[in-house]
């Protein structure tokens, strides 16, 4: 069964036997976890044959109608993690899943108080609380799964190394972040992330430094013009390359081949 949410869904999920699907992605749950879903995203739930069926947790949803006019609605669309793929769901320590239990049951007791002109700033305050907290417990997920997410970033070099050293830039031009997360199997959204906790700088900045990397290798050992160089980087217009090069390393192409000079 699928569904097409109006809603934000937030959800703790423990279950057996069933398989949850969000977008392209499956994952088995056998553990708790908690995941996050925006609007107009497709979401399944595919219960295997055979097996009893035993689900624990919650699912709290927000319409975005009801926080209008509050701070969350300002900041709801900053939290990256609802945009990651279903396996890469955030994994709570028995720690991490009181806290945030704690802070869904404060919002089902206000939900259940009788409404006054206090209520929806109450709620969405707790709800940015647990938002707070996800943020962190995603922050720590990335560095204690350490071996995971260093396959990743050794996966991410070898990709590009082996994209900058053939062809593929002049056929097709920089590989864009869609390209690289898709051949990585993860989502954007997940990608940038991890890359910003483990190394301080997101996707694109991995490509461009790789670009940097290569431009300046070919500066150095080879008689190339800059136009040369820029076209084997798939730049069409030399400008655009010598704009980034500059912004990256204070030189120009030129300078900086006299600079080694």
């Amino acid at each position: 069964m699928s569904w097409v949410l109006d809603f934000y869904a937030i959800s703790l999920k423990k279950s057996y036997h069933t398989k949850f699907k969000y977008g392209h992605q499956q994952c088995d749950f056998d553990e708790g976890s908690l995941f996050f879903m925006a609007p107009n995203q497709v979401f399944r739930v595919e219960v295997e044959k055979n097996h009893k069926q035993v689900n624990s947790g919650w699912l709290l949803l927000i319409h975005p109608e009801f926080i209008w006019g509050t701070t969350l609605a300002k900041t709801i669309k900053k939290y990256d993690f609802f945009d990651y793929a279903i396996n890469e769901a955030l994994f709570l320590s028995p720690k991490e899943e009181f806290t945030i239990n704690n802070i869904v049951r404060n919002i089902q007791q206000e939900y259940q108080t009788s409404i006054d002109k206090f209520s929806k700033q109450i709620i969405s305050t707790h709800i940015e609380n647990l938002l707070s907290y996800s943020e962190r417990f995603y922050n720590r997920q990335f560095i204690t799964r350490e071996k995971t997410n260093h396959k990743i970033l050794e996966r991410l070099e070898k990709l590009l190394t082996n994209y900058f050293n053939s062809d593929d830039l002049i056929i097709k031009g920089l590989p864009s972040v869609l390209y690289v997360s898709e051949e990585l199997n993860v989502s954007q959204s997940y990608l940038g992330s991890l890359l910003r906790v483990l190394t301080g700088q997101n996707t694109q900045q991995h490509i461009h430094n790789k670009l940097i990397e290569k431009a300046k290798e070919r500066l150095s050992i080879t008689d190339l013009s800059i136009s040369e160089v820029a076209y084997e980087l798939g730049f069409e217009h030399s400008q655009s390359f010598s704009k980034l090069f500059k912004a990256k390393t204070n030189f120009s192409p030129s300078a900086y081949r006299k600079f080694l000079n």
